[in-house]
């Protein structure tokens, strides 16, 4: 062929070259490639295909040839450039394909090679290909192959017994169960995780709330039920009626002049958890706290007493940040986050008595609920005290979470996980037995799907079952502290199944804004079990991203997001305007939890919603995470901070830097889509690092500027403390209303921790260091 070349260029007058080579380069809006070709000696005359361009082969001068064989040469340029297009245009057709599989309109092809990276001795050419597996068939798979028939089996198991808290035997009993059942199912890996923790548990007596006047001591209530992590003994003190607990509610009693010092402040279960209740009670000056379930929320619940935790925080509160795989490795240390006063909970029946024995004033009209006889507090002249006695007592105990695993074949160190809390109280029947059943269930399907039905996830599927989840999350946050070094790198996704069915007209969502993208497509494409036709979608409604409800300390799912910055979603069935009335008491059971209509359909739509999410995310050559929805938030918080922009400045400070950061943060984005669209996802490596980078958004958001053991929850958005974004709204808020009460090095250090948190963001996303720029 070379001789034939060079009979080519001589009989046209050119001059030899010395190198050939073809390079193909993808354009940016992928409609042509160019190709540019050198000429190179073959390597019979010395020359080797692939060196660098500046090396040249030396060649003897070019004989001359006739016309025949100048015309033979031109015949095989030609074959040469029509094997090159032919193979251009199969390869354009493969990345057609695949886009329309990113956006759902088109098949593709979505079964990976074996492995990420192959064995030493094996080529990809040496890899026997699966037959497809569609993006609509999958879903459909999954679909078919849910039960709903089967959902019952699994909530039976907490008929029998009065309580499965966290460590005791019935809990224990039940880990065992689902783990021969994760076995029986043949997933690829089946484990157990010890964790020894500290709970706080009732005593020998009941914890008791009595009324002392004149000398004489009235009991108003005995009961069996908690509050964990309360402190102990008895302390006395005037009661004060404080609506809902909320910092709202004590800034307008305050106004009104009310001294809230060495009192036991009296409030009504919802809105905020009960933690949050207690630590603002404490912040006002409180000596103790009681929570009852007001009957305009909690219907039928006159006589019943919620159980409950009174931990500002997460996992076990005397550990904090470290894993509690054994306490002796670790200095005594207690959680920030402990109460240091008095809680209980009572019910609406013993508050009612107890607002007839008081001669204050009366309720507020916006603040009276359902008992009768609503007072806010005693008369200046009444002796009258309560006396709250708590007999808590620690414990140590040994709890258990279980994991089960379908490693994916081409990134198995790449995973989604999907928990459910496995404890409870009573028989938690709608707070565990629920999404209990709905993980066996998605267990037992997914895993048919890899073992008969041939399909062949990209990555990994963990399901886990926690426990002591009543008490703070705490098994899945020592899994997450156990693990911090490896799990933000490698979990990428966290589905929370826990109190899925609490109702059946209304849908309560929370999520990472990543996912709100895929939430949406997957609501479109699951079925209304309520109604004959139209899908969840239609029931949320188009406006649905205004209607997150934001992720409380007591769902799993916050700190999976606030501590190990893995993008989660947590969502379930209700009832709008209504609670569920026996949550967290002895009576949510499965006879309570049977009248919500059409039970099991409802489970098995939830079970499908989740099993779409992981499936969708484990199977597409691209992440599914919406990297670009930040770019909305964050602008959505710069239009709230833009009023104060004056403000900031009359004190010597500016918000530019913020905004900037912001900038800096859309044009990272921008920058990461044009690299998707001019990268061959079809390049296993490429699509890899694209996908790393994908995923760490949520993990850049934590704050780096934070001990994870003194400030937990870092992340600016979703947070506890004063590094959030929210914080630093509530303190520009204060310039205006109270700027006293500002102080303005705090106000400071707030700009510098958002604004170099969301630099760094901005940073990570652009991918290599030398793309990076530390100017605004």
């Amino acid at each position: 062929l070379f001789h034939h070349m060079t009979c080519l260029f001589t009989q046209f007058g050119g001059e030899l070259m010395s190198y050939t080579r073809f390079s193909v380069a993808r354009q940016t809006d992928g409609d042509n490639s160019h190709v540019e070709m050198k000429l190179a000696a073959d390597e019979e005359e010395g020359g080797e295909i692939g060196r660098p361009e500046h090396l040249h082969a030396t060649m003897p001068p070019p004989r001359r040839s006739g016309r025949n064989r100048c015309f033979l040469a031109i015949a095989a340029v030609l074959l040469l450039l029509i094997g090159f297009l032919i193979g251009y245009l199969s390869y354009r057709g493969r990345m057609q394909k695949a886009s329309r599989c990113l956006d759902g309109s088109g098949k593709c092809e979505i079964t990976p090679t074996a492995s990420y990276l192959t064995e030493d001795d094996e080529t990809e050419e040496d890899l026997v290909p699966e037959p497809p597996v569609y993006w609509p068939e999958l879903r459909d798979l999954l679909s078919k192959k849910l039960s709903s028939n089967r959902l019952p089996d699994s909530l039976r198991k907490r008929v029998a017994e009065k309580t499965f808290e966290a460590g005791q035997s019935e809990d224990e009993n039940l880990a065992s169960y689902i783990h021969a059942q994760f076995a029986s199912f043949l997933m690829d890996e089946v484990w157990n995780d010890e964790h020894y923790i500290k709970l706080q548990v009732n005593g020998s007596s009941n914890n008791k709330v009595s009324v002392l006047k004149d000398g004489e001591e009235e009991e108003l209530e005995s009961t069996s039920a908690y509050v964990a992590y309360s402190k102990t003994g008895s302390v006395l003190g005037k009661p004060v009626y404080v609506n809902y607990g909320l910092k709202a509610d004590f800034q307008k009693i305050l106004k009104l002049g009310v001294s809230l010092n060495e009192t036991i402040i009296i409030f009504r279960a919802g809105k905020i958890t009960l933690a949050e209740k207690v630590a603002n009670a404490k912040e006002a000056g409180a000596i103790g706290a009681l929570m009852f379930l007001d009957p305009s929320d909690y219907k039928n619940t006159d006589e019943l007493v919620p159980f409950g935790h009174a931990h500002l925080g997460t996992g076990d509160p005397f550990t904090p940040g470290f894993p509690s795989f054994n306490h002796t490795q670790f200095p005594p240390v207690e959680s920030s986050g402990l109460p240091r006063i008095a809680v209980q909970t009572i019910s609406s029946q013993a508050v009612g008595k107890l607002f007839r024995k008081m001669d204050g004033e009366e309720c507020l009209p916006e603040w009276r609920g359902g008992v009768i006889g609503c007072k806010v507090m005693l008369s200046s002249k009444s002796n009258m005290t309560v006396k709250l006695s708590v007999n808590n007592i620690m414990v140590d105990r040994k709890i258990l979470n279980i994991f089960g695993a379908i490693k994916g074949f081409e990134e198995p160190d790449r995973y989604v996980v999907i928990g459910a809390q496995r404890d409870s109280w009573g028989p938690g029947a709608a707070k565990a037995g629920v999404g209990t059943a709905m993980l066996l269930e998605l267990a037992r399907v997914i895993s048919d799907m890899v073992k008969k039905d041939g399909y062949r996830p990209r990555r990994s599927i963990i399901f886990a079952s926690w426990s002591a989840g009543e008490y703070g999350a705490v098994g899945a946050t020592e899994w997450l502290e156990g693990y911090s070094a490896t799990l933000h790198a490698k979990a990428f996704t966290y589905i929370n199944l826990d109190a899925a069915v609490l109702g059946s007209n209304h849908m309560k969502i929370s999520a990472s804004p990543l996912l709100y993208t895929l939430l949406e497509k997957t609501l479109k494409e699951v079925k209304d079990p309520t109604k004959d036709s139209g899908s969840l979608y239609d029931r949320v409604g188009s406006d649905w991203v205004k209607k997150i409800v934001p992720l409380d300390l007591d769902n799993a799912a916050f700190p999976f997001l606030t501590y190990s910055g893995i993008p989660v979603v947590s969502f379930g069935f209700c009832n709008k305007d209504e609670e569920y009335a026996f949550l967290g008491t002895t009576q949510d059971t499965l006879q309570n939890l049977g009248m919500t209509d059409k039970l099991y359909d409802l489970m098995r739509a939830a079970t499908e919603v989740a099993g779409q999410i992981a499936l969708r995310l484990t199977h597409d050559h691209e992440l599914f995470l919406d990297f670009e929805r930040y770019s909305e938030e964050l602008l959505a918080f710069q239009e709230k901070f833009l009023p104060y922009y004056r403000d900031v400045k009359a004190l010597g400070l500016t918000l530019d830097w913020l905004f900037f950061a912001r900038g800096d943060f859309q044009r990272a984005t921008d920058a990461l889509r044009r690299d998707i669209a001019n990268s061959d996802t079809e390049n296993r490596v490429t699509r890899r690092a694209l996908n790393d980078r994908i995923m760490k958004v949520e993990y850049d958001f934590l704050s780096p500027y934070l001990s994870p053991k003194d400030a937990p929850f870092r992340h600016i958005f979703f947070g506890k403390g004063s590094h959030t974004l929210k914080s630093l709204l509530e303190n520009l808020q204060l310039l205006r209303t109270r700027k006293e009460s500002v102080d303005i090095n705090m106000l400071r250090e707030q700009l510098a921790l958002v604004t170099w948190t969301i630099k760094g963001a901005a940073n990570a996303l652009v991918g290599d260091i030398w793309d990076t720029d530390n100017e605004f």
